[in-house]
């Protein structure tokens, strides 16, 4: 590692950095993605992922800042936009104008373009927005390292960047690990294959930033998966989950409701 790396590990504290589930839209249903988005905020979803591919870098097509910018009408919510475009250096505006919170580009692609990776940043940084790089499955972790001090959040792909509904890859956990034994407050994210039966492998690694797609959209009740994830993270991070809030006291009319509802069944048992 550069001395700019090992400079900013060594200014890491050792505080568990905040866990944050958010959720993938790119699993919404597209045709009301306003109301999807609403819903799994209220479920309890930290944040919005938005997946921008360009069919370029990625094998297909999924939307672009007009889209980013419909839904910024719709919710006050922190939308997370993962670029995976061929030409990072060229969406930084108009994802900010569109209202984007955070900008993750992909280090690849920024590599293969020939991309100054820390002007990038920079400009991400200078635009308001905060700064995620990620990597593929194939691309190893000390290639992102160099970076680390100029980034907000590291994210380490889960699943090979395109589609969605694939498979967690567990091996990529090392790299979680490594990057979280050398910073430990730096946020590392994962994305991929998230769910209550996979978010453990996870968790104990050492991710603290959650993307779920299908196991938050595609179930009955989203809160029950995000509230799944987030004990897990709470768990090996050794905090305590939050408490569950009490039972709703019940009205007059409700009690009484209930208590007829009582004296119905036990007139047939």
């Amino acid at each position: 590692p550069t001395q700019r790396t090992q400079t900013h590990a060594l200014t890491h504290t050792m505080r568990s950095p905040a866990c944050r589930i958010g959720a993938s839209m790119l699993a919404s249903d597209l045709a009301a993605m306003a109301a999807d988005a609403k819903r799994v905020l209220a479920a309890g979803s930290d944040y919005l992922h938005l997946d921008l591919m360009d069919g370029h870098f990625v094998p297909n097509i999924s939307w672009g800042p007009p889209v980013v910018k419909a839904l910024r009408k719709h919710t006050k919510g922190f939308l997370d936009c993962h670029l995976m475009v061929s030409d990072p250096a060229a969406w930084v505006d108009a994802i900010k104008d569109a209202g984007g919170d955070q900008y993750t580009f992909h280090l690849e692609a920024a590599v293969e373009r020939g991309t100054d990776v820390a002007a990038l940043c920079a400009a991400i940084k200078s635009s308001g927005m905060k700064v995620g790089v990620a990597i593929k499955p194939g691309t190893p972790v000390a290639e992102l390292e160099p970076y680390i001090a100029l980034i907000d959040m590291a994210l380490v792909m889960t699943v090979e960047p395109g589609f969605g509904g694939q498979s967690f890859m567990a091996d990529m956990m090392p790299k979680v690990s490594s990057l979280r034994a050398k910073y430990p407050d730096l946020d590392i994210q994962v994305d991929g294959g998230l769910g209550p039966s996979t978010i453990e492998a996870a968790a104990k690694a050492g991710a603290n930033v959650i993307v779920a797609g299908s196991s938050v959209f595609k179930g009955a009740d989203p809160a029950k998966p995000i509230a799944a994830m987030r004990d897990a993270v709470l768990r090996a991070q050794g905090v305590a989950p939050p408490p569950k809030p009490p039972p709703a006291e019940l009205t007059p009319q409700e009690k009484l409701k209930r208590e007829v509802g009582y004296r119905a069944v036990d007139a047939h048992v």
